[in-house]
């Protein structure tokens, strides 16, 4: 498509975009006039689905009715609610519903998988991820590593950018699994890379790393509701993602996981067990058999009962997702979008915002999500404040970049047309 800087031509993208509608299906943060903000944050925190306030209540009317009968007859009864996301929640990952779960938050999550997938032995004991990851993942492995009894030092890989890049190649990331094939005992990649964000090609990674039997696992905190994902059909062991950035449910809301069918009809791998992740039909004669028969599916990883008030926005959010049509309309639209950022960005005439500023998020649509992550040559700080008080909400990150993700289902592209505009102004 040519592209075009003029205003009206903004808003005619938007009067031609069928998904336009979704946006009223959100609340809008304002300023202090009642204006709604420019709001490019749903990589840190997705909007608040109208929906969601009521579904909350329900669950809240049903606790205050029912009390513990809740669990078998509230309007959605509890003692199941995680089944209501199972499905909905695997069309956005491409899997499988019996390889997926909805449960605890992403970081637990990930120590739950790794109990499972990380089981170094002498001369498989190392770990390959992204650098630079996302902190948390980062913290989580090396601590799984130190609870081995081994040390992040020896055991820790990482695949960092090339001198004078900004991302990770793909060929650097397959090099070293060919270079420590026979000490890799798992691969673990952001799908979306939280800093720059990379989309990652994920098929490519898993058939190189499963070639020499290294365990692949993604964190797709970054990736679902943000990018089309294919986890069964690219033959991923494990994933994980959170649920509160383009999934919209809320802070702390609940986070989920995937585990491929081949991993989780296997009852006979080793796991953290909790009573949830127990045949149901045997889950509530623990005294009476206390012996844990894992189900065959994604649910044997379950640990506690579903997290009600943390489940409930999921299913609002989730709705919206449905009534889009899922992920290939959004995608094409999140395309468009970055694209015309990526246009806007640097169509300045006299050259001023390329050379100040310099996006270090891949250039092809295909490998990228709906985030631009711009750096910002100088005073990066004071740049950020300025689009704060003009009514900008995105984010900075150390030590200066700032990072852009106009999100398909409520960012329009006049919004894409304005935040340019003062990204410009205030250089």
């Amino acid at each position: 498509m040519q592209f075009s800087d003029n205003e009206d031509f903004a808003k005619q993208l938007d009067a031609q975009d069928s998904l336009h509608v979704s946006r009223e299906k959100f609340h809008l943060p304002a300023n202090r006039s009642g204006e709604p903000l420019i709001y490019l944050a749903g990589n840190s925190l997705g909007l608040m689905p109208k929906a969601a306030k009521q579904i909350v209540e329900q669950e809240l009317e049903d606790w205050a009715k029912l009390g513990v009968d809740a669990h078998l007859k509230a309007k959605t009864p509890w003692y199941s609610y995680h089944e209501t996301l199972r499905e909905p929640a695997a069309r956005l990952v491409g899997a499988q519903p019996i390889e997926v779960i909805c449960m605890n938050s992403l970081t637990v999550n990930l120590h739950v998988m790794m109990a499972t997938f990380y089981r170094p032995t002498k001369s498989r004991f190392k770990i390959l991820m992204e650098d630079p990851a996302f902190p948390s993942d980062t913290y989580a492995i090396k601590t799984q590593i130190i609870h081995h009894g081994l040390d992040p030092k020896d055991a820790l890989i990482l695949a960092g950018p090339r001198s004078g890049e900004f991302t990770v190649q793909t060929e650097e990331i397959l090099d070293l699994i060919e270079k420590h094939a026979e000490e890799l005992a798992v691969v673990l990649v952001g799908g979306v890379n939280f800093f720059t964000g990379q989309f990652f090609d994920i098929p490519t990674i898993t058939a190189a790393a499963q070639k020499h039997g290294i365990r692949v696992g993604v964190d797709l905190a970054h990736a679902i509701g943000n990018v089309p994902l294919s986890l069964h059909d690219w033959n991923v062991d494990f994933a994980v993602w959170c649920s509160y950035k383009y999934l919209n449910a809320g802070p702390g809301a609940v986070a989920g996981a995937f585990v491929h069918e081949r991993h989780a009809t296997n009852t006979n791998l080793r796991r953290l067990a909790g009573w949830f992740g127990n045949d149901p039909n045997t889950r509530f004669r623990l005294h009476l058999e206390p012996e844990f028969i894992p189900v065959a599916s994604a649910d044997g990883w379950q640990i506690s009962n579903p997290p009600i008030l943390s489940m409930a926005p999921l299913r609002a959010s989730l709705a919206i997702f449905e009534e889009a049509g899922g992920m290939e309309p959004l995608r094409q639209k999140s395309i468009k979008l970055t694209n015309y950022l990526q246009f806007l960005l640097e169509s300045e005439p006299d050259g001023q915002s390329k050379k100040q500023n310099i996006i270090i998020t891949p250039r092809q649509a295909d490998q990228r999500g709906c985030q631009l992550s711009i750096l910002v040559r100088e005073h990066p700080k004071e740049l950020f404040t300025k689009l704060e008080a003009a009514g900008v909400k995105c984010d900075f990150r150390e030590p200066n970049v700032i990072r852009a993700a106009p999100a398909p289902l409520y960012n329009t592209f006049h919004e894409v047309w304005r935040f340019a505009n003062i990204l410009r102004c205030s250089n």
